[in-house]
């Protein structure tokens, strides 16, 4: 414990800020997702609508340390931190920096038969979450930020 907190300390004051950003929203993501599926998908976005796969590097960069954070957090939440929990909090942080994205639902059978669901996020050309598994899985939605409902918002 204590050798954590000491690695934790010795980070770089942004990536401390990055890293209980996701950790906030993780909290936030899986208190939403307590809502019913009818109501929680209003969040997700613009159905089956996909952003542009381009972005600079410095936006990249960013995407990569936003998907670290959320990655490397979700590992240390008490709660269930799984694919749609992570995908809706990188999600939040994106749109908080004004940054697109698009989630992605998808749907297969696992080994018994039994019909499974993963959630994943992608900005740009990056995958920030649900990456390794996405191909496992047939998508059946999507959804697109939509950028002038969150300006819209903003005023």
């Amino acid at each position: 414990m204590i050798r954590g907190l000491r690695s934790v300390l010795a980070w770089p004051p942004e990536k401390r800020r990055l890293m209980l950003e996701a950790l906030i929203y993780l909290a936030w993501a899986r208190v939403m997702k307590l809502l019913p599926f009818s109501r929680l998908k209003l969040t997700f976005g613009k159905p089956m609508t996909e952003t542009p796969h381009v972005h600079d590097l410095a936006q990249e960069r960013l995407i990569r340390r936003i998907s670290e954070a959320v990655r490397v957090m979700s590992r240390h939440t008490i709660w269930e931190s799984q694919c749609l929990v992570q995908a809706l909090a990188a999600r939040k942080m994106l749109e908080r920096r004004r940054m697109d994205s698009t989630l992605y639902l998808g749907t297969a059978k696992d080994k018994q038969g039994n019909l499974v669901a993963h959630a994943w996020l992608r900005s740009g050309p990056i995958y920030l979450t649900g990456d390794q598994e996405r191909r496992l899985f047939t998508t059946v939605a999507y959804f697109g930020t939509d950028l002038t409902a969150m300006e819209n918002r903003k005023e």
